[in-house]
Order: structure tokens, then sequence, then C-alpha cells
């Protein structure tokens, strides 16, 4: 389980086919500090488990309805990420639960700056749009944020400075494409209605 607080930013340094994965080669410093082998780090907003750990990063494996899935198709060496290490028992919850679970990939619409923060658009699937309130907590490549505005097919979030130079949502430009992880709460009332009503899905 996640915050959705970055912890730092890192970048791709390598893919590398493995199966019908890849593994991935992400630099790092700071989640590095205690990292063990299977221990879990988004990246992101995706959760993967370390299985290598070097002096400059660490190594995690990828299957291949992860890299669909999510924008990680797209990352290339040099692609910046955002990180953060799994959450340990006693921690405050400064964002909201994060599983590191991918719904969906978004593509930005536009971004409105502010004299000290930006408000960012981004498009919304259908398959998650009933999941998305104004208002409520949604996590945007890693990123736990606050609804502050929706509509039928968008979204939209309001970025304070600290958000905009402490991770990478600060440098994304129309056109860019976002991982989307609803609220699991959301998820799980979605679930038991589809059951009461008998929806197979």
């Amino acid at each position: 389980m996640f915050t959705g607080l970055i912890e730092e930013m890192g970048s791709v340094v390598e893919r590398v086919p493995s199966g019908d994965g890849e593994r991935i080669s992400i630099s790092a410093s700071v989640v590095l500090e205690d990292v063990s082998h299977g221990d879990s780090i988004a990246v992101s907003g995706v959760c993967l488990t370390v299985v290598e750990s070097t002096p400059q990063g660490f190594i995690a494996d990828v299957m291949a309805e992860t890299i669909r899935q999510s924008s990680l198709s797209m990352w290339v060496p040099g692609t910046p990420v955002n990180l953060e290490r799994a959450a340990a028992l006693g921690d405050r919850l400064g964002g909201h639960i994060v599983q590191g679970h991918v719904d969906a990939t978004a593509t930005v619409l536009e971004v409105t700056p502010g004299d000290q923060w930006s408000v960012l658009r981004f498009s919304l699937d259908e398959t998650i749009a009933e999941l998305v309130a104004m208002k409520g907590s949604i996590c945007v490549d890693g990123v736990s944020l606050t609804v502050s505005a929706v509509g039928r097919d968008w979204f939209e979030v309001s970025l304070i400075p600290e958000t905009l130079s402490a991770t990478t949502l600060g440098a994304l430009g129309k056109g860019d494409t976002v991982n989307i992880e609803t609220d699991i709460l959301a998820r799980q009332v979605q679930r038991m209605l589809q059951l009461r009503e008998g929806v197979e899905v």
C-alpha cells in the first residue's frame, strides 16, 4: 500500500525484454535507503517489485499486462518517474490509500497556469468515469490528488507549487499520457452494487 506522497523523482535507465514481459531499471537514491529484495516501490503509480538493487537504482520485472494497461509502454531511457516506497505500519497517511494498480490512462487536455498553482484537465475513460467524483481522491502518476472539477469525459486537479516542483506533474503538457488509479473505496462500492444488481464484469 502507498499514500500517493512522492519521495523523489527518478528516471528510466533501461528496458530489456524478459519472457513475455520486461525487466526495467530505474535510477533512484532516497527510496534505496532501506530497500530489500521483494520490496514494493510505486513507479509513477505502478506497483513494482524490486528484484535487484544497485548503487544507482533498482531493477524490477514487469508483466505484459502491466505494460498494456499503463503508460509504461511509452517509457524510454531518460523518462522521469515518480517514486514512493510502500507505507510502513504506523506511518502517517498524508495522501490517501493507493494500491499501485492502474485502472486506466488519461491524456492531458489542458494546462492552465496560475500565479502560484496550475490547473490540469485530463480525459476521463468511460470505464472509470462513475468512480471519479468532485472533491474525491484520485491518483495521477502515483500522486495523491483531489478532484477539483469533473465532467462526463474529463476531470481537473489543481496543483500547488510543491507538487509542481517535486513531481513529474509539473512538466506535463497537452497530449501527455498519465496513469490513473481511482479511489479503492469507490471501486469496492461499485463492485458491491454490481453484485447486488447481478451485473457481471
